[in-house]
């Protein structure tokens, strides 16, 4: 199906990462698919955030995810750009009235990827393990209680960069970002059974104005429904949860026959409490459910990192 071509180039805001300019040119590349249209019909508007200029301190402690999303949330409702993309994974729960997800792309490999061992069990006595995110960190302390975490922020380059300098023996990555880079071969993918991953990884998003019926429309011709419903769900779980950027969450939802099925843990910060649980969803707001029973079997210790506890 062809659609007329937009009057003038669309303007489509993304970070300035080679991985955020690599989903912002996939994002093109479908709604040129999609529409028909030619290569000018869509410019990319790159715009710094706070997460990218802020790489010595872990998100919890300068304002957790808002860093990735709101100077791109700015600039939707000041006009500058048409829409933009986000890696899912980096979204607040709760994102403002004014601002929809209007589309997501087909999810990539959810796994993530262990750079510096072939497998956690792997990893030699006490080892250095770089990682900002505290999910992560829970998962390799409860397997590995002797590995110390050392705090790795920045791009992909620059953590692979660090791990090089000897600042750690091993670094985790998330594997649909790998792919997306051309680095296939980096890495060895933990099993979702070994590690379950973050809500909503893998997956690329493209948020507009509610207002913007139109646009709306265009992004919504480039959605996968199945990537949609799961990812909806696993952040439907966040949001009954309580949880933010310092609470360790992994969670991850597949098609199942007509419904949903959800795997989903919490831990302490220490790994040394994981409350895990899944559940079949018939519909998305099902997730609370699950949510709600992993607070109820947790020790007050791990619920008081949760505010829906």
């Amino acid at each position: 199906m062809t659609t007329p071509a937009p009057s003038r180039p669309l303007r489509l805001g993304t970070r300035g990462s080679p991985l955020a300019l690599t989903q912002a040119r996939m994002v093109i590349a479908a709604l040129r698919a999609a529409h028909g249209w030619g290569e000018d019909a869509v410019e990319i508007v790159t715009i710094k955030t706070s997460g990218d200029r802020i790489q010595d301190r872990a998100l919890a402690e300068v304002g957790g995810k808002a860093l990735w999303t709101k100077e791109l949330d700015r600039a939707l409702t000041d006009g500058e750009i048409d829409f933009a993309v986000h890696s899912m994974k980096d979204v607040e729960t709760i994102r403002p009235a004014e601002i929809v997800i209007a589309a997501m792309l087909p999810r990539a490999d959810v796994r993530d990827r262990l750079i510096g061992a072939t497998s956690i069990a792997a990893l030699p006595p006490g080892a250095r393990v770089g990682t900002s995110s505290p999910r992560r960190s829970a998962q390799v302390l409860r397997a590995r209680p002797d590995a110390e975490i050392v705090l790795f922020r920045g791009n992909v380059d620059t953590r692979l960069g660090k791990l090089a300098a000897g600042e750690a023996e091993a670094t985790l990555l998330a594997g649909a970002g790998l792919d997306r880079l051309g680095r296939a071969d980096v890495g060895h993918a933990i099993p979702t059974d070994e590690m379950l991953p973050a809500p909503a990884q893998g997956a690329v998003g493209i948020e507009t104005l509610a207002g913007r019926a139109e646009m709306r429309a265009l992004l919504g011709a480039i959605d996968d429904a199945t990537t949609n419903a799961c990812v909806s769900a696993e952040r439907a779980l966040l949001a009954a949860l309580g949880g933010d950027c310092r609470s360790p969450i992994a969670a991850l939802a597949v098609r199942s026959g007509a419904g949903l099925h959800l795997r989903a843990e919490i831990l302490t910060e220490d790994g040394s409490e994981c409350r895990p649980g899944e559940a079949m969803l018939m519909q998305t707001s099902d997730a609370a459910r699950l949510a709600h029973r992993l607070l109820d079997g947790a020790s007050p210790r791990l619920r008081s990192l949760f505010a829906g506890a």
